[in-house]
């Protein structure tokens, strides 16, 4: 029993050193066991710890004494740093896809190396959005990140899961491969709402808004990946990516909603 719950422990921690590999930037020694099988299911986790790195950020700088509109722009910058531009390289090429009018070029188009007119105005378009939208986020600022990042990703999870993947190989094929579903899915949503009642408990007195705030964001996960499976008939490794920079992008927008800024400290 406890040989098979040490296995269990190994193979877990071997799949997130695989998830922070494949996600991130950050770097993991050559010598760590690492799983790539299974690394979406991590995804969410993933957005949690990446959110909380901006908020620490973010808070560094204001004590620096950096205006909020400069943060912001540093916290953006800084996020796409930290995972290596994946998921805007993601929104880039889908723009470029949702760009041809022919939906069996649609593919060929994404998979070029060229980023079109389309796709950069698509990724300069979330760059603007985001900061923008933290800029306009005067309060909580780190729980917003960690809410965006986490969601946005668990967005990309039940993209996987829900909807079929359009083509034979890609960089995004193991994702549906090796998710478990219900499994996975339950799993990740269960995690983010416990954080979210976690600091429920600690801040009873803001118990609508946070509830409020999980829903919108819930929300907009899964219509965001629902959206692209309606303009696609499925999903690639690109709208995956683009599920996840989309969603964090309209989180942090529906975060700027008045009576979200204006519930009691």
């Amino acid at each position: 029993m406890f040989k098979e719950l040490t296995k269990t422990l190994d193979n877990s921690l071997n799949s997130i050193l695989g998830a922070i590999i494949f996600y991130t930037i950050i770097p993991i020694p050559h010598h760590w066991v690492k799983n790539f099988q299974a690394v979406a299911r991590w995804a969410p986790l993933i957005g949690l710890t990446i959110g909380a790195i901006l908020g620490i950020m973010d808070q560094g700088l204001t004590w620096i004494g950096f205006p909020i509109s400069i943060r912001s722009a540093l916290i953006a910058a800084l996020g796409l740093y930290l995972t290596g531009g994946l998921h805007l390289d993601g929104v880039m090429d889908s723009g470029d896809g949702l760009a041809v009018t022919e939906e069996e070029k649609r593919l060929t188009v994404m998979q070029d190396s060229v980023t079109g007119a389309f796709g950069v105005m698509a990724g300069v378009m979330v760059i603007i959005l985001k900061i923008i939208a933290l800029s306009s986020i005067s309060q909580d600022r780190w729980w917003g990140l960690m809410l965006a990042s986490g969601w946005g990703r668990w967005g990309q999870v039940c993209a996987i899961a829900f909807y079929p993947y359009l083509k034979p190989t890609g960089k995004g094929a193991f994702h549906k491969q090796y998710l478990q579903v219900p499994e996975d899915v339950l799993g990740s949503l269960f995690g983010l709402w416990t954080i979210t009642g976690l600091l429920i408990l600690l801040e009873p007195e803001k118990w609508l808004f946070r509830g409020m705030e999980g829903m919108m964001a819930m929300a907009i996960a899964l219509g965001v990946g629902f959206w692209f499976n309606q303009r696609f008939g499925g999903h690639t490794g690109d709208t995956y990516g683009a599920v996840v920079e989309w969603s964090e992008t309209f989180i942090l927008c529906s975060l700027t909603i008045s009576i979200l800024q204006e519930f009691p400290n």
